[in-house]
């Protein structure tokens, strides 16, 4: 038997007082706050959205403040008391919660709520991330695109409060445990960034021929240096909106997706649009490059995805198609390596949203081995792809199996039989 069964067993052997939110906390609402209101320093302040992006269970320190003539028209935060969301595109976030334990008074703004109590704020704050909670706000929820669980109907939730002894054993050990699982994710993903790193090295290693080696040399080698623009063309895709999209159809390649869907290569495509609206794209045949040459972020303009289903697919503005007489994935990996990074920076323009022209691409010059020398260095990038892509699929993998142990772990404990 646990501790936390021992306590219970001890302190209420015929189960656990299931009280109204209301009944042992005053819940007070917050009003106003935007962001427009946060200063360098000042008064300690929590927005209702960081507590759905940035805050845990608990905190000690905030990440914004408003000046103190601001601070007074807030709701005030007492260190001990929750601030709860009451309002969220979703049912999972609506009602989530944060334990303020710092040592001064700080406010929260609208859309929250600040529960003043006098049970363990750790417990509470755990509590309201259980499926039996989740059941009791869905029926309190209002709304369809903006869900809301008003201060009022919070108030009438009941939930298990058993002694502070048992509260506090409960925390103890899901203190521990979230302390475990953190540190388990945290060495997860620094064994990703190593892989990742370490076939970045292997792959500009493999891609990057000395243009200054001398003449004869290259051609010992069988190398030669040229432009993008000597061994192929680019061609702009057209006009597709995502409003364009339908359940089947021709394959269609949106320049986002390059960015968040697509690796090195596909042979499927996301989306489809209809024949007849196909008609009059440009398409991407097998083999060719397809690249964004729009972001905001400059490392990922220009990123490229090769090409290699069997039928042509549509390719939208803001994206280029680059036919050409290269391997396709070799092409494709150049396209990720320090070499063309470190060329394609010049001819970057825009400020906000950043962009390179087929024209500034064609300028770009890329070393060209014999094809079956491109051939080799595709296989030994594929397999190094395949093992980072099996490890970047194993280790989410692991990370959410141990969320889901953790969970399965914290509603046991957090759930009582509850007293007659």
């Amino acid at each position: 038997m646990s501790r936390t069964d021992e306590l219970i067993a001890e302190l209420c052997p015929e189960g656990v007082e299931y009280k109204a939110i209301g009944d042992f906390g005053e819940l007070v609402r917050g009003n106003g706050m935007p962001k427009s209101d946060f200063v360098e320093s000042g008064v300690g302040c929590i927005h209702y959205g960081q507590i759905y992006t940035y805050y845990g269970i608990w905190t000690t320190e905030t990440i914004s403040f408003v000046s103190a003539a601001k601070a007074e028209k807030f709701a005030k935060v007492d260190p001990g008391d929750l601030i709860i969301t009451n309002t969220s595109e979703n049912l999972d976030d609506v009602c989530k919660a944060v334990a303020w334990l710092g040592d001064t008074q700080i406010v929260t703004g609208g859309h929250a709520t600040v529960l003043k109590h006098d049970q363990d704020p750790k417990y509470l704050s755990y509590y309201l991330q259980t499926p039996n909670f989740f059941v009791e706000k869905k029926r309190h929820a209002t709304g369809t695109k903006v869900i809301d669980v008003s201060a009022k109907s919070l108030a009438k939730i009941k939930i298990p409060v058993p002694p502070l002894e048992v509260q506090r054993e409960i925390v103890k050990v899901l203190d521990t445990f979230t302390e475990l699982e953190a540190e388990l994710e945290a060495e997860l993903e620094a064994e990703l960034e190593a892989r990742r790193r370490q076939y970045k090295y292997y792959r500009d290693a493999l891609l990057s021929f000395d243009e200054r080696m001398s003449g004869a040399s290259n051609q010992s080698i069988g190398i030669r240096w040229t432009t993008l623009g000597e061994i192929g063309k680019f061609v702009r895709g057209t006009g597709i909106q995502k409003s364009d999209f339908t359940e089947s159809g021709v394959g269609c390649v949106h320049y986002g997706q390059i960015h968040t869907h697509y690796g090195t290569w596909a042979a499927v495509t996301k989306s489809f649009v209809s024949p007849e609206f196909s008609a009059r794209l440009r398409k991407a045949q097998t083999g060719d490059l397809i690249i964004a040459t729009t972001s905001e972020d400059d490392a990922a303009v220009a990123k490229a995805v090769a090409w290699l289903g069997a039928q042509d697919v549509a390719v939208s503005t803001d994206a280029y198609i680059f036919h050409h007489s290269l391997d396709p994935k070799y092409a494709a990996y150049f396209f990720q390596t320090e070499q063309f990074q470190s060329q394609k920076k010049p001819h970057i323009t825009g400020t906000k949203v950043r962009r390179i022209s087929g024209e500034s691409l064609a300028k770009i010059r890329i070393p060209v081995p014999p094809l079956e020398e491109q051939e080799r260095i595709v296989a030994i990038l594929d397999k190094f792809d395949t093992l980072l892509n099996d490890l970047s699929t194993g280790l989410p993998a692991e990370i959410k199996a141990r969320r889901q142990q953790y969970e399965h772990y914290r509603d046991r404990l957090l759930t009582f039989k509850e007293a007659a």
